[in-house]
């Protein structure tokens, strides 16, 4: 008898599997991936060419989705033809950022073996710190039925790099950027000859006149030796008595500078932004080093 009831168990398990379609998770990134007729044995993330498990990531942080080694699509002259969509979508569900087919430009397919798709995402607007999201990136074979979906849930954090201190202003995200790399620099590693801006957006809390605002900007820097490396006491003199738009203010208020000669490591940076029509202001300050 249990002989029988072994035979009918497993004729059960047999019976209710399609292997057709592949469901796995990853316990420690929480990377989910699920297949019909397509499968990837090797899906993972990395920042900086490098393999990581995380699901933490600074603002201005890039990182990428791998699917190596993805096996199942049609062939046609050898070659075959993958679509793939990325998809972020917010904790309430809602769409914030959406690509078309990052592989539309491949239309004679292509031939690798083994085959890696890859989908890379900047952590930037309309991405913002201190939130929660899910990337879904959809995979697809354009001469077949074959579909690969995989979701990751991941969060963004404000760079504890960079100390902020306020009084009657509020802010959306500051960071400081790389021209030169045309990035975010969350590592406060800077090149000699790079234009280097600190940024705030969604500045807030400062007194509005007829549509205007009136504020003021300095930027200074000292080496690890106190030695003064630049001082600018207002940036915004140009302003008095034009003032700023609020809608163009409130975008983004920046300073920037280029450092061509040598400093001792690290440099103590610190940009203000005060108001002149009320007592507001906001202190932002870094250290960053010359490679």
């Amino acid at each position: 008898m249990k002989t029988i009831l072994s035979v009918i168990l497993i004729s059960l398990v047999l019976t209710g599997c399609n292997f057709s379609r592949s469901v796995k998770k990853d316990l420690i990134s929480g990377l989910t991936t699920t297949g019909k007729d397509l499968s990837c044995d090797d899906i993972y993330i990395t920042v900086n060419g490098e393999r990581t498990t995380r699901n933490s990531f600074i603002y201005g942080e890039v990182f990428y989705l791998n699917l190596n080694d993805v096996k199942g699509f049609t062939k046609e002259n050898g070659n075959v033809f993958p679509g793939m969509e990325m998809n972020i979508a917010n904790q309430k569900g809602d769409t914030v950022f959406q690509t078309v087919d990052l592989y539309s430009g491949y239309t004679e397919g292509m031939n690798y073996s083994p085959l890696l798709l890859t989908a890379d995402l900047t952590i930037a607007a309309p991405i913002k710190s201190k939130d929660n999201y899910t990337q879904i990136v959809k995979v697809w074979d354009k001469k077949g039925k074959g579909r690969f979906i995989s979701k990751y849930d991941f969060k963004v954090l404000e760079n504890d790099k960079i100390m902020v201190e306020s009084s009657g202003v509020s802010h959306d995200e500051i960071y400081i950027f790389s021209q030169g790399k045309n990035t975010v620099i969350t590592d406060g590693k800077i090149e000699p000859d790079d234009n280097i801006y600190i940024i705030a957006e969604g500045l807030k809390g400062f007194k509005e006149e007829n549509g205007l605002v009136y504020p003021g900007l300095s930027l200074q820097a000292t080496d690890s030796g106190n030695n003064q490396v630049f001082n600018y006491d207002d940036l915004f003199t140009d302003y008095n008595s034009t003032g700023v738009g609020v809608s163009d203010f409130a975008t983004r208020v920046s300073s920037h500078f280029k450092i061509t000669g040598s400093v001792g490591n690290p440099m103590h940076c610190r940009m203000r932004v005060w108001d002149k029509r009320s007592d507001a202001w906001i202190t932002i300050t870094t250290d960053l080093s010359l490679n």
